[in-house]
């Protein structure tokens, strides 16, 4: 059985600091269908989506929890806050938060972030987006970046063209509980044509003990467009577990190109377990570029159904398990259509009694001619104790195709790590090195600052590993 949360042994970091709780509406712990018609109610939502909410409830209710990958029985559905709202309304500049949650973010560094090389902002704290900006030429080309809940008012129709429409409440039984309280998220709309030259960025804060943060994000990209949304998430360390369970909806029209960057830096005591999933239309391409550091449990893997000829998916991960952490990751990708490709490059690090997996599919369907596929799998054990699992499925219903799937687990190189050692690092430096040139290849891909925070967190893993 795969180890439960542990929060004995924990490494403070930027990310990790507790701020006292501040909140203007929270709903009482459990969940029951009242739980969800007050989240409906302090919303003031229409009829349609209430009663989706309601529906995703009875869905939840049936939904076995899954068996597979990690050990999911301590989540206790009645001991989590699913609402908290922190302030009455977004504020327009970060000196309107509450003092509060813009300590909070002045720590992180999101309202510097803004200001060097960001297009776009959204800042979610607990429940609510508390905070969100977008540059004005993005406004006048018709780009819209908002939070779900300011876009299911203001965009009725175009919300309810696309919401649910890739990962229904019936999919899994965390789908249904994200569905049914729902709260926050990114709604991204790219008109035809439009590149947006500089990421979007959502943050996404947990304050509170045992609580429940269940965004949903909707982005749609027009034909002929280019849009990179990029999101960080964060929590303080405590002793009691608390939940994540998001929704990510993409769907990339023909000849457009979606980037979709994580990186999670969660504490220990996180859940972890999220749904994403992307349509690819002709000559479409959707990127995930999946960086998992942090939580107690992940189980995540990222989508991409190949709908269109012509159309490609990429998915590029790390997976990093520290000590008693399990980091299920993987992904998804479906060939329904003729001269599809996809290409995912895995890599998992275990260390200190950690556990990482690879969990993946790739489905080539009957008239998927000329699709193309390769994965790569590569894994490091740091040490005698740790674990790394590889859990590869291919299906082949077309002959004219190629798939290719490459696997290899290594340990740490200690004539490497002597060298380096021999040249004035210590073995915590020494080891730090060896690991970011195992996770290079993703690296590479995200934005300077986003890799450079990787760096220095994979750093301080290995810190604490050393003692």
């Amino acid at each position: 059985m795969p180890p439960r949360l542990d929060t004995t042994k924990l490494t403070p970091d930027k990310h990790s600091f507790a701020m006292p709780e501040v909140f203007d509406v929270k709903t009482d712990r459990g969940l029951n269908r009242e739980t969800v018609e007050a989240i409906s109610s302090y919303k003031k939502e229409k009829a349609w989506i209430r009663n989706f909410r309601l529906k995703a409830y009875d869905t939840f209710l049936e939904k076995e929890m899954p068996q597979w990958g990690a050990d999911l029985s301590m989540i206790d559905f009645d001991d989590i806050v699913y609402f908290l709202r922190a302030t009455k309304e977004q504020g327009r500049s970060w000196e309107d938060l509450p003092t509060e949650i813009k300590e909070t973010y002045d720590r992180i560094g999101v309202p510097e972030h803004e200001k060097n090389w960001l297009a776009g902002v959204s800042a979610q704290y607990e429940s609510e987006v508390v905070y969100e900006s977008v540059q004005k030429e993005l406004t006048k080309q018709g780009v819209i970046f908002c939070d779900m809940d300011t876009a299911v008012k203001k965009y009725p129709k175009l919300v309810k063209e696309y919401f649910a429409t890739v990962i229904p409440a019936s999919d899994n039984k965390f789908a249904a509980l994200n569905s049914a309280v729902w709260s926050g998220g990114s709604f991204v709309y790219v008109p035809k044509g439009v590149t947006v030259s500089m990421p979007l960025q959502a943050y996404f804060r947990i304050n509170t003990e045992r609580f429940g943060q269940f965004e949903r994000t909707l982005i749609i990209a027009e034909e002929g467009s280019n849009v990179h949304y990029m999101e960080g998430c964060t929590a303080p360390i405590y002793s009691t577990n608390s939940l994540h369970s998001a929704v990510v909806e993409v769907i990339a029209k023909k000849g457009a190109t979606v980037r979709y960057t994580t990186v999670q830096n969660w504490s220990t005591n996180i859940y972890n377990l999220v749904t994403k999933r992307a349509i690819a239309h002709e000559d479409a391409r959707v990127e995930w570029v999946d960086c998992n550091i942090g939580s107690g449990v992940t189980m995540k893997y990222p989508a991409v159904h190949l709908v269109g000829k012509g159309a490609s998916g990429e998915v590029l991960s790390i997976a990093m398990a520290g000590k008693n952490q399990v980091q299920d990751a993987g992904s998804k990708m479906l060939h329904l259509a003729p001269n599809t490709t996809s290409r995912v490059i895995s890599k998992s690090i275990a260390m200190n009694t950690g556990t990482s997996s690879y969990r993946g599919l790739v489905h080539i369907a009957p008239g998927a001619h000329g699709s193309k596929s390769y994965v790569q799998c590569d894994a490091l054990l740091l040490d005698d104790v740790s674990e790394s699992d590889t859990f590869p499925t291919i299906t082949v219903q077309e002959k004219e195709t190629q798939t290719e799937h490459e696997a290899s687990v290594e340990k740490i190189d200690e004539a490497k790590l002597f060298t380096l050692m021999s040249r004035g690092l210590n073995e915590a430096q020494a080891r730090g090195m060896i690991v970011n040139g195992f996770i290079d290849e993703v690296t590479k891909e995200i934005p300077l600052e986003y890799s450079l925070e990787l760096y220095r967190l994979v750093n301080m893993e290995m810190e604490d590993s050393i003692g």
